[in-house]
């Protein structure tokens, strides 16, 4: 079982939560049991799974990442974007999570995020479970 999710972003760096995106997904195809793997195919954004608990984590989490990579004028990449390369390579492309009895298995406080960090834009991420 395969599908895209479209995930519309509203700033230049956010941590998008779509943990009841990706359980809506994982309840359509009526998977009791498995691995997913979500993939963002982008080289300026990203997924992460984080605390959804307290949406301030998510905010630190931005501060944290432009404080320690600003886009900076040493960077030589002509788009003006490669602090979100960076980050993007350090955040990751993809994510590997257990579903059991139909569920994702997370931890009481995670959600999963898409880690947007050159919007606003339509970003995808793909998801594929494998039954297990």
């Amino acid at each position: 079982m395969q599908t895209t999710l479209v995930v519309p972003t509203t700033k230049n760096k956010e941590l998008v939560d779509i943990s009841s995106a990706v359980q809506a997904e994982i309840d359509q195809w009526g998977c009791p049991d498995g691995v997913l793997f979500l993939f963002v195919p982008h080289t300026t954004a990203a997924v992460t799974i984080n605390e959804n608990a307290d949406p301030t984590v998510q905010t630190d989490l931005i501060y944290a990442l432009t404080s320690a990579f600003p886009d900076h004028p040493a960077f030589r990449h002509m788009e003006g974007n490669s602090d979100a390369h960076v980050m993007t390579s350090l955040t990751g492309s993809s994510e590997t999570l257990f579903i059991e009895n139909g569920r994702l298995v997370l931890g009481t406080w995670q959600g999963i995020y898409l880690a947007e960090y050159d919007g606003p834009r339509k970003r995808r991420v793909i998801l594929k479970c494998l039954p297990g």
